[in-house]
């Protein structure tokens, strides 16, 4: 079966192999975009955005360290905003890419942010979904409660009610059909049955610096500020517990 993307592999500066997507035609006029995924997530999640926007430009969207076809790292502590970032970097200059519009979700619009404030001229535009320059604690604190502890469901069944149960108070809509689709972009598969598919030390990571912030999480209000110089287009989900209506009203002043 022909894939609907190129595979691409590169290396990190720490000497990670690196895995990403690479949809659309290279020589595409328009500004190539990248897509940034959440904490645990992967580059399936862009699946429709890709084959959409690929259509008129290029989409590359990778799997961060530690999530997907990627490598993992040996020490939880290198499981940061900033390794990540630096990941993206390397990405640009594996692809020839000098500059891109960004769209991030959750932790993928943190490394855009960090992005901003290092090297601002890669970034022709961005998109934060679900994540601003601040966030509330209570969504990192529930973050924190399942990331990397949660027990790999047995059957794919089981896979899509059991992130039903963990997401329907923000996601309360989604039909069954469509948490079975999240479940498939949520897991790897080994023998026909779900698997995990990130490394469990990103929990750890969560974890410890939420413990390090002592109920006073970092903001990123100095690396907004210089994004914010861009066009940025802010999303927010009605239930998000990450990114409230007040820090949106915020970010817009």
């Amino acid at each position: 079966m022909t894939l609907p993307y190129r595979e691409i592999f590169y290396t990190s500066q720490d000497g990670l192999k690196l895995f990403a997507r690479d949809y659309g035609e290279r020589a595409s006029a328009g500004t190539p975009v990248i897509c940034l995924p959440g904490l645990t997530r992967n580059s399936k999640d862009f699946e429709p955005l890709a084959a959409h926007l690929s259509a008129h430009r290029r989409v590359v969207c990778p799997d961060l360290r530690g999530r997907g076809r990627s490598g993992y790292c040996e020490n939880w502590a290198d499981y940061t905003p900033v390794h990540e970032m630096m990941d993206v970097l390397d990405l640009m200059g594996a692809t020839g890419i000098g500059q891109a519009l960004f769209v991030g979700t959750s932790r993928g619009g943190m490394i855009i942010m960090a992005l901003a404030a290092f090297r601002p001229n890669v970034i022709k535009a961005a998109i934060l979904n679900d994540i601003g320059p601040e966030v509330d604690i209570k969504g990192i604190q529930r973050i924190a409660g399942y990331v990397g502890v949660m027990e790999t469901p047995a059957t794919w069944d089981e896979a899509a009610i059991k992130l039903r149960m963990m997401n329907e108070r923000e996601f309360p809509n989604i039909s069954g059909e469509d948490w079975r689709v999240f479940a498939r972009r949520t897991f790897a598969e080994e023998n026909g049955a779900p698997k995990m598919d990130y490394d469990v030390k990103i929990g750890t990571a969560t974890r410890k610096g939420l413990e390090a912030s002592k109920g006073e999480l970092p903001t990123l209000w100095p690396q907004f500020k210089v994004l914010a110089q861009m066009p940025v287009l802010t999303v927010r989900g009605e239930n998000s517990d990450l990114l409230t209506a007040e820090i949106v009203e915020r970010m817009a002043a």
